[in-house]
């Protein structure tokens, strides 16, 4: 795994930012695994002025995304589809008809998630997957668990999780408990995992995925068994290594 550090929080945003617009300006046909949360918010903000300042081209990108809470419409404020649609598609060139998203609407959540699984494998995999970390090492919606979940699936958020993520919904109450979240394989094909983790409250987990054993219960851990990892990471999340 490749350690980039960063000063802060808009040093790690424009590092990742600049490492995405090299693959889509080399590969214009590129598959970007995207996350959400506010982590990846600064990272979209420069793809966003790359686009209008720079003149990137999205126009043949295709997106996918890592999970969805069940229940929300995409209509939904607190969807991760709204969330992208305000923090970058609207904002660029990219045909929505390439972005996809996790249905958190679906009846039938298995083939829904077969499917989207289907998805991932049809186009390839993605060249460059985004991800951040939960403050109790989970990556998408990938809990702490007796065991790695290969498939997408719907999944009962952690207590942690929900309390973490209240600060975006009016109150605790509000939050979804259950998420569709792309599984570990999908996750792992990308031929480059971009983690970005900002805080001293995301030192804990970092330190355990990097140096503590591969363990479900810390499910960001799975990724020192890919060949193509970077981290970048401002002082603070890096706080707690050797």
């Amino acid at each position: 795994m490749q350690i980039i550090p960063a000063s802060d929080y808009a040093d790690m945003s424009r590092k990742a930012a600049r490492i995405i617009a090299a693959q889509v300006k080399l590969k214009p046909q590129s598959v970007l695994g995207l996350a959400t949360g506010s982590t990846p918010i600064g990272t979209y903000k420069e793809l966003i002025r790359f686009h209008h300042d720079e003149e990137l081209d999205f126009s043949q990108v295709t997106s996918v995304n890592l999970d969805e809470y069940y229940g929300l419409s995409p209509e939904h404020d607190q969807s991760y589809r709204f969330f992208m649609r305000t923090n970058l598609f609207d904002h660029i060139n990219i045909d929505v008809e390439r972005t996809h998203v996790p249905d958190g609407l679906a009846k039938d959540i298995e083939k829904s998630c077969s499917d989207y699984d289907a998805l991932v494998t049809e186009l390839g995999g993605t060249d460059i997957q985004v991800l951040g970390i939960g403050d109790n090492g989970h990556i998408a919606f990938n809990e702490p668990d007796d065991y790695f979940h290969a498939e997408t699936h719907l999944v009962d958020l952690d207590q942690k999780t929900i309390k973490a993520n209240a600060r975006f919904f009016e109150s605790e109450a509000d939050v979804p408990r259950q998420a569709i979240t792309m599984g570990m394989r999908s996750i792992l094909n990308s031929r480059l995992i971009l983690m970005l983790a900002s805080g001293a409250g995301k030192a804990y987990a970092i330190e355990r995925m990097l140096q503590g054993p591969v363990d479900p219960q810390l499910p960001a851990s799975i990724l020192q068994l890919h060949q193509n990892v970077m981290l970048i990471a401002d002082q603070a999340a890096l706080s707690m290594l050797d």
